[in-house]
């Protein structure tokens, strides 16, 4: 959960948010052809160096397993190759096995998705508005997610308890009025494993383990208990000027159920082919956590329960990413095809573009990155200023130079590279993209911020254009 390589913390939520560019720039319905073991290999070789840490991956299609590989270093220290069995924390992806237990919960009667927070915790202050367990589970509640809040790093290492641990974030205003906008929310997460706890009479850890994991014969998965030994489990990096370091300490207890689960790259397919055998909750019922959920004024979020759902290479993928200290990983499955890829790593940083990249080539569709070009200081020119959108007061575009910056409080600034002169990606992740519009009186009128986790966001120009500025 370090602050530069957290999925579910400030910008790192907003560069795994974003693949519309792929999608855009692939061609739908592209020929297929069928790709080789080998093929695969090569593309997992390439992102990762044998002696740098390294990731576990499994691709299966339709039942058959057609990549199950282990590349890089499990532990720099002992001199420990990588293999496909290693168990990591998931980070984020704990959120679909959390959003599992509440469908499972609403299957049984034991509560309804459109019940409030607080019929089950009856002390939360909700600031007079209605906060749903739907909301919780789509990001669309507004209540602040606590991993924003920067007096909360002050304290990572530190157990809380659960009541601890919402006591930390719970007076916090609210973003914005529930279901108006998306807004990615660790402690709503953390919520619904309090409703979880409240409604089974189980702790979250034991509902998990024994409910979710034993049915699926999960039997490398468990709640992450820093104390235990466990075999094969593998530590995390992050990568420094110097070379690579131990990831910092973080305590477990802080991400919950939001973020505190271990699993291996078979755990993970084992999950995939319980859920969509029915074996833990009813087909409608996945379907409901797969599907797009709207914001009041219509437009989709692009993330449903615990997954997100876009479209790449013309193939829906539902997905979801997972980035804590020392790890990050990337799940995602294609309906169509019925392919399941995940890709498990103990280094900081995201790996979202190979899994997906997997995901689409064993589906067998081409695979092409954004082609990126020049453009004048004079054309750049043209996109600098302040824009406004729905879901940000400021989006703020500077130029240094030939390079193009966006700043969205509060992901920070994003270096852009232009695939056209209107058309720009963000370098930490191409998959985010950013699109002016409406070039009146040569300056760009508008800016159209394509996302797949969360609305796509237009913009529009707010104040003459900005001076050229530092990175």
């Amino acid at each position: 959960m370090a602050r530069a390589s957290f999925h579910w913390q400030r910008v790192a939520c907003m560069l795994a948010m974003a693949v519309c560019s792929l999608a855009t720039a692939a061609t739908p319905g592209a020929t297929s052809t069928e790709v080789t073991a080998a093929q695969l290999q090569s593309e997992v070789t390439r992102a990762f160096r044998a002696e740098e840490p390294g990731a576990a991956v499994i691709v299966i299609r339709d039942g058959q397993v057609l990549l199950r590989t282990g590349v890089g270093m499990a532990n720099l220290e002992l001199g420990v190759a990588m293999t496909p069995d290693m168990i990591f924390r998931i980070g984020s992806v704990t959120k679909q096995f959390t959003a599992v237990a509440i469908l499972m919960l609403m299957e049984q009667g034991k509560l309804s998705l459109s019940d409030e927070i607080t019929r089950f915790l009856p002390d939360y202050p909700t600031h007079g508005q209605h906060i749903t367990l739907e909301a919780l589970l789509t990001h669309t509640a507004g209540i602040h997610s606590y991993t924003d809040m920067p007096q909360f790093w002050q304290q990572q290492r530190k157990d809380l308890t659960l009541t601890e641990l919402i006591d930390f974030f719970k007076d916090q205003p609210l973003d914005f009025q529930p279901g108006t906008h998306w807004y990615y929310s660790n402690a709503g997460y953390v919520l619904l494993g309090a409703v979880i706890e409240k409604v089974s009479g189980q702790s979250y850890a034991d509902f998990v383990e024994q409910r979710l994991f034993a049915p699926s014969a999960m039997t490398h998965s468990s709640f992450d208990r820093t104390t235990r030994l466990i075999a094969n489990r593998v530590p995390g990096y992050r990568k420094t000027p110097a070379g690579f370091v131990n990831a910092d300490y973080f305590s477990m207890t802080l991400p919950f159920s939001a973020g505190s689960l271990l699993s291996t790259v078979d755990d993970l397919a084992k999950w995939q082919t319980a859920l969509v055998t029915g074996k833990l909750i009813s087909d409608a019922s996945l379907q409901r956590a797969w599907t797009s959920y709207h914001v009041t004024d219509g437009r989709a979020t692009h993330y449903g329960y615990g997954w997100m759902n876009t479209t790449v290479e013309g193939l829906t993928m539902i997905s979801h990413g997972g980035g804590i200290n020392g790890f990050s990983c990337m799940v995602a499955f294609v309906p169509q095809s019925k392919v399941f890829v995940a890709v498990l790593t103990n280094r900081e940083g995201g790996e979202s573009n190979l899994t997906l990249k997997l995901a689409a080539l064993a589906s067998g569709r081409q695979w092409r990155d954004p082609a990126l070009v020049s453009v004048t200081v004079a054309a750049l020119e043209r996109l600098v200023g302040t824009y406004r959108g729905p879901d940000h007061d400021a989006i703020v575009v500077t130029r240094s130079g030939d390079q193009l910056f966006a700043d969205l409080a509060p992901y920070g600034k994003l270096t852009l590279s232009a695939v056209t002169d209107s058309h720009y990606v963000a370098d930490a992740n191409p998959l985010a993209t950013f699109r002016f519009g409406d070039l009146r009186k040569h300056k760009a009128q508008s800016l159209t911020i394509q996302s797949w986790r969360g609305p796509d966001e237009l913009a529009t120009r707010v104040d003459r254009p900005f001076k050229e500025s530092s990175p």
